[in-house]
């Protein structure tokens, strides 16, 4: 792999919700020079699987479920397969240790603040934030085998000397129960439920019993969800299809470098017009210490992303990419207002303004 790209995997067991970061008010004031340190962004995209697991189990009964039920096709072995049910990626914002600053307040200033994220990237100046509520996503549903069969088997099935012979009396018994139930739904009962629970209660029971022994014969399915999630952090070069992870319907998500699955290509595209400004000597000074005095701010630039799987584009969307971009820069003065302070509002993520309020 590439050493310029750094890959990082988590799992994330009980849910895909994401927690935003906590803020904390710095404020400028004589203690720390007016001076508040910031950490600007840089890009990484996370791509998260989601993953079901589907866990056949045969029952002990398989061999003669089509003779005593009917079933023609029971599970005939224990298996597990895993299907990939979804790709999603995020766009997420990294300290760039690289793109630490000061924003320099005058002392005249009036009480002037910045909020941080606790890693440090900027989020607002001289603002206050409001509260913003991400909604936490939860893994789907699985499915669990009903209960234990054997419990609702009679003595007689369990006193009885071979399996074929205990395979036929909770055939038997199967039938008993759907007879039962035919007899309650046609009012022909020699004792019906009395009144509507009652009848929902039986009811319930005569399923669960009839599933769970049917379960015997025909087997059973377990299936949960889980996610994996794998963390990108490209350079200032496009990435063409590279191996984010791999794939494998036995052994699920698998690393990058192990063939047993199918690979996950993830490619990106800068698509940010080249501009070359054609400055004088003089002038490229004057940037570089423009750069070095007020807020400086990320002007992300624009990539095309795309990820396949097994020939087929699973996701393909504009992104705003940090290293694809610029930097500019707020003025010192514009922060030497004491009546009426400017207010700057930021992307975290991304390190570019969002708001400027005047």
């Amino acid at each position: 792999m590439d050493i310029r790209y750094f890959l990082l995997s988590a799992f994330i067991l009980a849910s895909t919700g994401i927690q935003a970061q906590k803020t904390t008010r710095v404020n400028a004031i004589k203690a720390n020079d007016y001076g508040v340190i910031y950490t600007l962004p840089k890009t990484s995209f996370e791509i998260t699987l989601l993953i079901k697991k589907s866990s056949y189990r045969r029952g002990d009964f398989y061999p003669y479920a089509q003779r005593y039920l009917g079933i023609d096709n029971p599970v005939t072995e224990d298996r597990v397969i895993h299907t990939l049910e979804d790709i999603s990626v995020r766009n997420k914002g990294i300290p760039d240790k690289n793109n630490s600053f000061m924003v320099q307040f005058q002392s005249k200033s009036f009480e002037p603040y910045v909020y941080l994220r606790e890693d440090g990237l900027i989020v607002a100046i001289n603002g206050e934030l409001e509260n913003e509520t991400e909604e936490e996503k939860s893994l789907p549903p699985g499915e669990n085998p009903t209960v234990n069969p054997r419990r609702f088997l009679s003595q007689e099935t369990l006193m009885a000397g071979s399996v074929a012979k205990q395979a036929e009396l909770v055939a038997r018994q199967i039938f008993d129960l759907r007879r039962s139930r035919t007899d309650i739904l046609t009012g022909e009962a020699e004792s019906m439920p009395p009144d509507g629970n009652a009848y929902k209660v039986v009811m319930d029971e005569i399923n669960l019993q009839e599933k769970a022994l049917t379960e015997l014969f025909a087997g059973n399915l377990q299936t949960e969800y889980f996610v994996r999630t794998y963390t990108i952090v490209p350079d200032a070069g496009d990435i063409d299809k590279m191996v984010v992870a791999r794939f494998s319907t036995k052994l699920g998500p698998v690393d990058a470098d192990d063939l047993a699955g199918e690979p996950i290509l993830l490619t990106l595209q800068n698509r940010t017009p080249e501009i070359k400004p054609q400055l004088p000597e003089r002038d490229l000074k004057r940037l570089e210490t423009k750069l070095t005095e007020g807020v400086v701010y990320n002007i992300p630039g624009k990539a095309l992303l795309t990820i396949e799987f097994r020939n087929k584009t699973i996701t393909e969307m504009e992104a705003d990419v940090v290293q694809y971009g610029s930097q500019d820069v707020l003025t010192k003065k514009m922060f030497d207002n004491m009546k009426k302070p400017i207010q700057v509002f930021f992307y975290p993520e991304l390190g570019a303004i969002k708001q400027i309020i005047q």
